[in-house]
């Protein structure tokens, strides 16, 4: 039975110490330091090496083992940090093997490879694993957005909570530092995530042939073993796999309230003396007589929630004494009918490119003060209590001339704020509670000691 050529084993060296891990993080500046060149070498070999495959068929030994050290010394800082904290001694600074470090990683040199598959592995065939990896290393949340400074899209990470081994890495600390022990049966999961996400490195890095299996080898030896280890490995039923994935999205929901809390928090701190909280949009400008905003449209059950949620609204032009109505939209459509505005199609938040909808006119027939169908003005700060109905705001120059320009505040009071602290916070310690009770459950579920068959050594 052979194992797969990408081999990474480990054992756990305790005791540990309880409070050593809150440090290794400025302890690895070092290596982190080496490692980021490492890795810079790296791809640099790595495409190189793509090339040397494609037309010979061949991984240049001498590339291959550089990249292998590159691996091997990455595994070893992960183990002895965050990727794993299952070693406080400290990593050696090479990138051959350390026989006697706790962590190790050997990859078979292959003596050929595909022409083929160099050219699909790394991306197409990989992104099954890459979906996987991403859970157990990053777990990065995703939106898409739409105004960039050049008017496409693209994607914009939003969150990051370290992924399923930095959560349970962070269980094993906090166990560690109330009972000096690292719960067995986090250990091997660990462990077995670690291995997955280097093989499949390895994989993508064109170092063998052989497709990741999708596969959880947990525990530090990878199977089959030449040799009985000194502790069983745990397995981990379906009740305890259930249960730690439950319990990691519940925690990461916790952690996403947390962040949530935390901002509204922040905004609540930034009231001025009147009670608003401000966001500044950045500068709006126009060559013709009047900007004016998209419609709002307030009715049904939606009037009752922005007087609580919002309540009280206020637009400023600081610096600019301009005027500012906001009016009945059918109001607004036939004063600027036939005249030359433009439409603010969004804001950027906190300031950015503003998108607008040029239209073509004239001079308007009277000036913006003249006229009674305001329900609300003001000249560079305008206070308005929201209604029901369909709302547009205006901004002109006083006398109606062409050219407005000017920074754009926006605030409002939000009454809830407070409330909504308090919601969120709440929230979080019920979702971490129960998400670490639930992997704490699943570590229990899985605790008995599972027999191991025994594998022979191969004769000579």
């Amino acid at each position: 039975m052979n194992t797969y050529p990408v081999r990474v084993e480990a054992r756990l060296e305790e005791p540990l110490n309880r409070g050593l891990w809150i440090v290794k993080w400025f302890l690895a500046i070092p290596h982190y330091v080496v490692l980021s060149l490492l890795w810079t070498a790296f791809v640099a070999l790595t495409v190189v090496a793509f090339f040397a495959i494609l037309f010979t068929g061949r991984y240049p030994r001498t590339l291959f083992d550089f990249n292998v050290g590159v691996l091997r010394w990455t595994w070893r800082v992960a183990y002895y940090t965050y990727g794993a904290l299952g070693t406080d001694r400290y990593p050696p600074f090479t990138l051959g093997p350390a026989r006697d470090y706790p962590a190790t990683l050997e990859i078979d040199y292959p003596e050929r490879l595909s022409r083929g598959l160099a050219l699909i592995k790394w991306w197409l065939l990989a992104i099954p694993h890459y979906l996987v990896v991403g859970l157990f290393t990053s777990g990065s949340v995703i939106s898409w957005r739409s105004d960039l400074p050049d008017g496409s899209g693209g994607m914009l990470y939003t969150l990051d909570w370290g992924g399923l081994i930095g959560l349970l890495v962070l269980i094993s600390a906090l166990f560690l530092l109330f009972t000096g022990r690292y719960p067995q049966g986090v250990y091997d999961l660990v462990v077995g995530l670690n291995r997955w996400s280097l093989r499949v490195a390895a994989y993508a890095a064109l170092m063998t042939d052989a497709y990741p299996p999708f596969r959880l080898e947990q525990g530090g030896h990878e199977l089959p073993r030449m040799r009985e280890p000194a502790r069983s490995p745990v397995r981990h039923t379906a009740g305890s796999v259930v249960a730690i994935t439950l319990g990691s999205l519940l925690a990461f929901a916790g952690i996403a309230t947390a962040a949530t809390a935390t901002g509204t928090a922040v905004l609540g701190q930034a009231r001025d003396s009147e009670g608003f909280v401000s966001v500044t949009t950045g500068r709006v400008s126009t060559s013709t007589y009047a900007l004016t905003t998209e419609q709002v449209t307030v009715a049904g059950q939606g009037v009752r929630f922005l007087r609580e949620s919002v309540g009280r609204v206020r637009i400023e032009t600081p610096g600019a004494p301009l005027f500012i109505g906001i009016a009945r939209q059918d109001h607004v459509t036939a004063y600027l009918d036939g005249v030359a505005h433009e439409r603010i199609t969004h804001l950027a938040f906190p300031a950015g490119d503003t998108g607008y909808d040029r239209h073509p006119g004239s001079a308007p027939g009277s000036p913006p003060g003249a006229e009674p169908f305001w329900v609300a003005t003001g000249s560079g700060s305008l206070t308005w209590d929201i209604r029901p109905g369909e709302w547009a705001a205006v901004i002109m120059n006083a006398d109606g001339t062409p050219g407005v320009t000017t920074d754009l505040t926006l605030a409002a009071t939000l009454p809830r704020l407070g409330r909504l602290t308090w919601m969120l916070t709440i929230a979080t310690v019920i979702l971490l509670t129960g998400g670490i009770a639930l992997v704490l459950t699943g570590i229990r579920l899985a605790a008995v000691p599972a027999r191991e068959p025994s594998y022979a050594t191969p004769a000579a």
